[in-house]
């Protein structure tokens, strides 16, 4: 399995073309320390390609989580995705996490790597990925080229895999998220409940989450307290995924710029965060990922 490795200042990162094009890590040096700022995937040589649920992070394209069964309706067409997980009747997180990527540019701290799905059905598109390492950050861009004949809906997003360890804080500014029904699909849209307002940073709730929350402003922290190591995030996106299994070692909280079955949604697919491209047009969103530490007032410095 091919392995790129990205250097600047104190941060690492490992790329895996191969596996989606994911995220093997992303560490910092600080104080003599190295710290995880994503959940490591440890590989061995000769080791089988890696789930996604392995990395520490992969694109969603050309969507992110999932779409109703039934597929959707655009224009009066009928578009029906097909169902692309063992065991989970929705189609799920797009199809780029289950092809190879192909790399293109590299240096010393980035990478650009290319996944050409005009075969895909019925989505046909070009997918871009490019990785920048600075001496704080990683910054990541994701874009999407419609090379299908017809308009249809996109959307892309990360999925990050965050280690979670005792009192671990997120600080997420959001407007409200969706009840959830029992294929995992927003049911109905409420105000956040007290427990899931992260307009100040507050310890991850106990019990399972896995929503999608809308009306973010774009900014997130997290921090873990027992090394005072804060992880921040920003993105040109409107939404935010939040996974928090119960009992788990990791936790995802997943940039994204579209709700869940957004494109069934009430008021239609834009209003609900897609964009529709028309063949040959293309959406770009961008992702950063800053390490820093914090004082004992909290304050974040890089």
């Amino acid at each position: 399995m091919q392995v790129i490795t990205l250097r600047s200042g104190g941060l690492f990162a490992e790329v895996l073309p191969a596996a989606a094009g994911g995220l093997g890590r992303l560490d910092w040096q600080a104080g003599g320390q190295t710290h995880s700022m994503l959940r490591p995937y440890v590989h061995a040589m000769g080791a089988p390609l890696p789930t996604t649920s392995q990395l520490a992070c992969f694109p969603l394209v050309p969507w992110s989580n999932r779409i109703d069964p039934a597929g959707f309706v655009f224009e009066g067409r009928a578009v029906t995705p097909a169902p692309n997980r063992a065991g989970e009747p929705c189609p799920i997180h797009g199809d780029g996490w289950q092809h190879p990527w192909t790399v293109g540019a590299q240096s010393a701290n980035g990478v650009s790597l290319t996944l050409d799905r005009r075969d895909g059905a019925p989505f046909s598109y070009l997918a871009q990925l490019r990785y920048l390492l600075t001496d704080s950050s990683l910054n990541v861009t994701l874009e999407v080229t419609n090379t299908g004949a017809v308009p249809l809906p996109f959307g892309l997003g990360l999925h990050p895999w965050i280690e979670r360890r005792e009192g671990v804080s997120l600080r997420a500014r959001s407007r409200g998220t969706w009840t959830r029904g029992p294929q995992g699909l927003p049911a109905e849209e409420i105000a956040l409940p007290a427990e899931w307002d992260f307009a100040q940073a507050r310890p991850l709730p106990q019990e399972q989450v896995d929503h999608v929350f809308c009306g973010w402003d774009g900014q997130a922290e997290i921090t873990w307290p027992d090394t005072g190591i804060t992880l921040g995030i920003e993105a040109d996106m409107g939404y935010y995924i939040l996974y928090t299994p119960a009992g788990a070692k990791f936790f995802c909280f997943e940039p994204v710029d579209h709700a869940i079955n957004a494109h069934n949604l009430p008021g239609g697919a834009v209003r609900n965060g897609l964009t529709v491209l028309a063949p040959g047009r293309t959406l770009s969103r961008r992702v950063s990922f800053r390490a820093g530490e914090a004082d004992k007032e909290g304050r974040v410095s890089e």
